[in-house]
């Protein structure tokens, strides 16, 4: 270990851009033996592992690396998976040049960050290609069962806790695949779907149910789920799209961005979608904008790219420094030749029935408001026009209504719409329901999503054992 000052920093190579732009394969190469564990020695190992502090779920990044310097990629893999349900996942998504990786004590001291997210993905596929992974083997059932609903990283994370702990568990979904936001949302350039189909595919072999295609509120309501679980989860995600309210936000070809990204997602998977086919969701040859800069635009420009578009471009109200994506993200989109539209912001939509240009103005950064960003100020007489023949939204996400959405007036949420649960069990005020997830913190990260399914498995135990030492009494 400690062989930072001998050895430099070395991510995982990124493959050519003129071939990365021609498919939606993974962008980076995946480290060879030699290479982890060069990477993994420069770790510091020091008293104070703020790696580890600023991971969500505290993953014992020090640990892990050290075990990984040394070849001992079992333990590693064992180490890794025992604080994260996905470590595969979140090696190849976590943001980590906002928390771990720019945390580390190593880039602090201006000698390079340790590669920790290209090293946890190294680790996992390894552990999957050698068998490793297996299965949860229940030896004595307990005959208690939880329904989740919503199969996304918190209901996931959380019905593989509760199966290890011997529980019944079945996942309800409302899309005909489960993984939520990881099969739909996000492109396969940055996740590729057979690392989520393996996943679930070992969730359903551990003896966890899934039933696809199902709506709560249509097919049964959330009172109905009640009476036929000992205790519920709701990990629903939030998936309702913030809208621009100014002038030609009806006409045809402005799309939300999930729309664009889910038909996208589809089409990789071999599904047939009549709006891409039709040529309506498809950017190719056309003109793209894409107003937002969070990784959801991200996504969008770089799928756009991917898609053959004639241009695109991304319109973001702040600057590059103020972005609140991932700056690794926008550098990828820079590369791949998306153009940056900054300090910009739409005043109005142009066309007949479908949108043909918009017209937005000039932005100036102005004092710091409540959340210490400085307010986006609008230059007067500074409009401008751009083409275009597509736009798409990626403005962040709200919840559904879900007291109407599963029948379930009873149901309390914030003036947000995010579900109301107690701060420590993550109980809502329905007895033996409980939320996890981006539903009760808003639109959020993937791994703070599995630490909120890891952290409701804890408290649905407790609900579970103290149900049945209730019944005990009573017998």
């Amino acid at each position: 270990m400690l062989k930072f000052t001998d050895i430099g920093q070395q991510n995982p190579p990124k493959r050519e851009i003129d071939l990365r732009k021609d498919d939606f394969k993974e962008i980076y190469d995946e480290f060879i033996s030699d290479k982890a564990t060069e990477q993994s020695s420069r770790c510091s190992q020091c008293g104070v592992p703020f790696c580890q502090i600023h991971c969500p779920l505290s993953n014992n990044i020090p640990d892990w690396l050290k075990l990984t310097a040394e070849g001992r990629l079992q333990e590693a893999y064992e180490l890794s998976q025992s604080t994260n349900n996905m470590p595969e996942v979140c090696g190849r998504i976590c943001p980590q040049d906002r928390l771990c990786e720019g945390n580390c004590v190593i880039e602090q001291s201006g000698h390079g960050t340790v590669t920790i997210g290209s090293v946890e993905k190294y680790i996992t596929e390894n552990a999957w290609a050698n068998g490793w992974v297996k299965p949860i083997n229940i030896k004595n059932e307990i005959n208690q069962s939880i329904g989740i609903i919503g199969s996304g990283p918190a209901g996931l994370a959380c019905a593989e806790q509760l199966r290890s702990s011997g529980y019944k568990v079945t996942i309800y979904d409302r899309y005909d695949r489960p993984g939520g936001l990881l099969i739909y949302g996000i492109p396969n350039f940055k996740l590729e779907k057979f690392v989520v189909e393996r996943r679930t595919k070992l969730l359903k072999d551990s003896g966890i149910k899934f039933i696809q295609n199902f709506e709560v509120g249509k097919d049964a309501s959330l009172e109905d789920l009640r009476k036929k679980h000992d205790a519920i989860l709701i990990a629903t995600g939030v998936y309702k799209a913030r809208q621009i309210d100014i002038p030609g936000n009806d006409l045809e070809n402005i799309f939300p961005a999930m729309e664009f990204l889910t038909a996208s997602n589809k089409k990789g998977l071999g599904d047939k979608v009549k709006l891409f086919d039709n040529g309506k969701l498809n950017a190719e040859g056309k003109d793209i904008v894409v107003i937002g800069g969070g990784d959801t635009a991200m996504d969008c420009v770089r799928t756009a790219i991917r898609q053959n578009a004639k241009s695109v471009k991304c319109l973001y109200r702040r600057d590059k420094e103020n972005m609140p994506g991932s700056a690794r993200e926008v550098s990828n989109a820079e590369e791949e030749g998306v153009e940056f539209v900054w300090l910009s912001s739409p005043k109005h939509f142009e066309g007949k029935n479908k949108v043909e240009s918009l017209t937005a103005n000039k932005i100036k950064l102005g004092e710091p408001d409540e959340t210490g960003r400085r307010k986006p100020e609008v230059q007067s007489g500074s409009e401008f026009e751009i083409k275009a023949d597509m736009v798409i939204k990626a403005l962040g996400f709200d919840p559904e209504d879900l007291p109407n959405l599963f029948d379930s007036k009873e149901l309390k949420v914030s003036k947000w719409g995010t579900i109301k649960t107690d701060f420590d069990t993550m109980e809502t005020n329905l007895q033996g329901v409980f939320a996890a997830g981006d539903i009760i913190r808003g639109a959020s990260l993937v791994v703070w999503a599995i630490k909120d399914g890891r952290d409701a498995a804890v408290s649905i135990k407790k609900f579970l054992k103290r149900k049945l030492l209730e019944q005990d009494k009573v017998a």
